[in-house]
């Protein structure tokens, strides 16, 4: 059991207050998740625990009063603080940013989370074609999304093409009424959502009206040729081989395209191959893109969601081997 004292500095009665939060739930979230004690009064803190934990409580606690010299603090900070560099490099968190680690649209500005999510967009930024790969809550289409609509506003790209294989998720809907935009719009939701975050829904529905943004089913893609254009294709683990390299083939000169999915979620019939598996193999060490693989441990949602990939992961292995 280890034992340590230490002062956060500047003193500050707000930053501190920000610090704790309410009812000192975010202390009590640090102490939930890395199984230590800590009390404080005023500046001067004690954290109980064993070694390591103690030594991550530590940091955390100072990182997290650094960043509240400029901006509150929600609870849902404190755990993707957490989640960050995982438990055991919170020994040394740094709050400088780093290189390609920021998105900035006129809206927001977006911070990435942990070295997958840096690796993730730094490949955006800088290949004409990235491959995102991992399962749900590790932020893929969100980031995807926040470079596209970056590129845009700095006139790196003419438009944004957002594509999605309408696949029902083991479900059928039957027959959907209305136009075209009407129909695969249930289907494209998550982008949607992503966009009006960056964008506002009214800036968005004047872009899609003039055709900057066109967000549109795979289907819609054959014979295309997609210059100057950021080209973003989610769900890809719902694609066929065929599917998968004609989207592929579209892309013109001046464009980039994101690919993102799951492939341990496929709602393809059980005898048909997912294109985002096959393009696993056959893009293998091709220059000019990048595969870029998340794991539960890269989750940013819930700690609940974590848990649960994990144990989805644990399963699967098992039946592998079996």
């Amino acid at each position: 059991m280890s034992r340590l004292e230490f002062r956060v500095t500047p003193p500050d009665n707000q930053r501190l207050a920000r610090l704790c939060g309410q009812f000192d739930e975010h202390l009590k979230q640090i102490e939930k998740r890395l199984n230590v004690s800590i009390s404080n009064r005023g500046d001067q803190f004690c954290v109980e625990g064993d070694s390591s934990s103690a030594d991550s409580a530590k940091a955390l606690i100072d990182y997290l009063y650094e960043m509240t010299e400029n901006e509150s603090l929600a609870p849902e900070e404190v755990h993707l603080s957490l989640q960050e560099s995982g438990l055991d490099a919170m020994k040394k968190p740094s709050s400088a940013p780093r290189i390609n680690t920021i998105i900035k649209t006129r809206k927001s500005t977006i911070q990435c989370r942990g070295p997958r999510q840096v690796d993730y967009v730094t490949s955006i930024k800088e290949r004409d074609l990235t491959f995102g790969i991992g399962p749900a809550g590790t932020g893929k289409t969100f980031l995807a999304v926040a470079c596209a609509v970056e590129a845009l506003e700095s006139d790196q790209v003419q438009r944004l093409v957002l594509v999605r294989p309408a696949v029902e998720a083991g479900e059928r809907l039957g027959f959907l009424p209305g136009d075209m935009m009407q129909k695969v719009d249930p289907y494209l939701r998550p982008i949607y959502d992503a966009l009006y975050e960056f964008l506002g829904v009214e800036r968005v529905g004047k872009l899609v009206e003039r055709n900057i943004i066109e967000i549109a089913p795979l289907a819609y893609m054959r014979g295309r040729t997609l210059n100057h254009s950021c080209i973003i294709m989610d769900e890809a683990q719902n694609t066929t081989v065929e599917q998968m390299k004609m989207f592929l083939t579209r892309i013109g000169f001046g464009s980039k395209a994101i690919v993102t999915g799951d492939v341990t979620q496929v709602d393809l019939p059980k005898h048909q191959m997912s294109g985002l598996k096959h393009v696993q193999q056959v893009l293998n060490g091709v220059e000019g893109l990048n595969f870029c693989e998340f794991t539960a441990a890269d989750v940013v949602r819930h700690p609940l969601v974590q848990r649960i990939v994990s144990a989805y992961e644990a399963v699967e292995k098992k039946e592998d081997n079996a």
